[in-house]
């Protein structure tokens, strides 16, 4: 038997990402969003949801880009505090021991110790309520190597223990249970 509840956001689970946002050293700063996801294929786009009160908000707004660099379980303990802390009273990157790295197009910095980075400029921003949505073009993406597969050329990132955010609470993926198509893939004949 199932209750009602009242309207909420229970998507769940979410990717624990770090944001990255600043166009110069003094002004870096990260923010932990798990309210990110894609919205288009072709051309390559996703948002991010922030508060207009958090740190990050003004930033962004200001810079127009921004970096969505994807934790793993060795992250999360800087993911969470990165969330509950303001880059107003604390330097986030220092404090966190995380590396700014250059980005190839944006000017914000990457999270070196993230296995992904995408790089985002800002196309429009909509003003919902509690948050306000930046979506924005992809305009790069910047993969560790050593999550490569050098047969296939393919980015293995389960490898890397991504981290989720679920109602509250962050969780490693587990173990793989199947992969897309494999649900009406042909058997293979084995006699």
């Amino acid at each position: 038997m199932k209750q009602d509840w009242k309207p909420g956001t229970m998507i769940y689970p979410l990717p624990a990402v770090l944001v990255s946002c600043g166009s110069h050293e003094e002004e870096y700063n990260i923010v932990t969003v798990a309210w990110t996801g894609t919205v288009c294929t072709n051309p390559p786009m996703c948002y991010i949801s922030v508060r207009p009160e958090r740190h990050s908000h003004a930033i962004i707004k200001k810079n127009m880009e921004f970096v969505i660099n994807l934790t793993t379980k060795d992250m999360a303990f800087a993911t969470d505090w990165c969330g509950v802390r303001s880059g107003k009273d604390h330097n986030k990157f220092g404090e966190m021991k995380l590396t700014p790295g250059k980005c190839t197009i944006v000017s914000a910095p990457l999270i070196e110790e993230s296995p992904l980075c995408i790089e985002c400029r800002v196309k429009e921003i909509i003003s919902l309520g509690s948050h306000d949505m930046f979506i924005a073009d992809v305009v790069n993406v910047r993969a560790e190597e050593n999550h490569l597969n050098k047969e296939t050329g393919k980015l293995e990132l389960a490898e890397a223990n991504p981290l989720v955010y679920v109602h509250g609470n962050y969780f490693d993926l587990g173990e793989k249970i199947g992969k897309f198509g494999w649900s009406v893939e042909k058997k293979k004949n084995t006699k």
